[in-house]
Order: structure tokens, then C-alpha cells, then sequence
């Protein structure tokens, strides 16, 4: 494996730190649980389907990097019906087609991780990344000076992808294109 095929996210070990030490408040609510309560520009949300919402992740992988997200509260994917799983995929499939107009990416990484050894850092409410990337997006900052560069703020991001997402939400969501 290539240096540069590596996602290094060192921006993220604050985060990172805090979760694997066992200093996340436990008496605090779910995030995405929480999320869903509040206004979308408030909390990020980009869509509200039935089962599921795409939310911006706040502590990002890359530029346009957002979440697909399940009202249930459960840990895996294994605790979802059909209806949920498919809508999750759905909204996949549709984030990515709305991250390629917005922002031309190069590729995408797709993924859940489920528990803390596979790297979820909220572990108990399942959801799936979605990560545009960029040939040489993984450039020599976050090698040499621990930092990764991002070009946009995720609130700006979030300004951009906000119409797609409405665009879709009013015309058939899930058309096959």
C-alpha cells in the first residue's frame, strides 16, 4: 500500500482521545438522537427521509464528508428492517450522486464501522460515511505538520450540498439514474 492510499484524519485525535479514554459522558444523549430535535441549520441535517436523515459530520474526513443516519437508536445494522436498510442505501446512493454535482470529487469511501475496535467513535447509534476524495487529497500537512487542510468550513460545505438536497426532497427522491 501506497503512503497516500492511507485516510489519516489526525485532526480527529481529540476526538479520538476522548472517546477511546472512556471520558465521553455517558449520561449525555446520542448526538444523532439529539440531532434530530433540533432545526436542520442547527444541527446540519442536508435531508429527512421517513427512516433515516443525512447529517454533516463535524468532525470530517474530508471536505463534503456526511453521515447517513437511522431514527432507530441501535448499534447495528443487524436491528434495522428492510425499510430502514433500504432507506439508508438510498440515501447513499443518493449522496453520492448530490457530492458528485456539488463538489466533483475523484472517488468516495463508504463505510460503518460497528464498535469501538472497528472504529466507531458512537458506537451505540449505527450510521454510514460517506467521503468524497480527491486525488491528492492526503498531501504532505497532515505528514509534516500534523494537520490536515480543509477547504471549506463545514458550515459552508453544508451551504452548498443544503439545495441539492431540497432539489431532491421535492422532485421523485429515489429515481434510477
Amino acid at each position: 500500500m501506497h503512503w497516500l492510499d492511507v485516510l489519516w484524519a489526525p485532526w480527529r485525535s481529540k476526538y479520538v482521545r476522548e472517546v477511546s479514554s472512556g471520558k465521553k459522558d455517558k449520561s449525555q444523549e446520542c448526538i444523532f438522537c439529539e440531532a434530530v430535535r433540533k432545526r436542520d441549520e442547527e444541527a446540519l441535517i442536508l435531508y429527512r427521509g421517513k427512516h433515516c436523515y443525512v447529517i454533516m459530520n463535524l468532525y470530517p474526513y474530508n471536505t463534503g464528508h456526511v453521515m447517513v443516519v437511522p431514527y432507530k437508536h441501535v448499534p447495528s445494522i443487524e436491528h434495522l428492517n428492510s425499510d430502514e436498510l433500504l432507506e439508508m442505501m438510498q440515501l447513499v446512493k443518493a449522496s453520492i450522486k448530490i457530492i458528485k454535482q456539488a463538489l466533483n470529487p475523484d472517488g468516495f469511501n463508504i463505510g460503518i464501522n460497528l464498535g469501538r475496535v472497528a472504529g466507531a467513535g458512537i458506537e451505540e447509534h449505527v450510521h454510514i460515511h460517506v467521503v468524497p476524495r480527491w486525488v491528492g487529497d492526503a498531501n504532505f500537512m497532515p505528514i509534516i505538520a500534523g494537520v490536515k487542510v480543509l477547504p471549506q468550513d463545514v458550515r459552508e460545505t453544508y451551504n452548498i450540498l443544503k439545495p441539492y438536497y431540497e432539489e431532491m426532497q421535492a422532485n421523485t427522491i429515489f429515481e434510477d439514474s
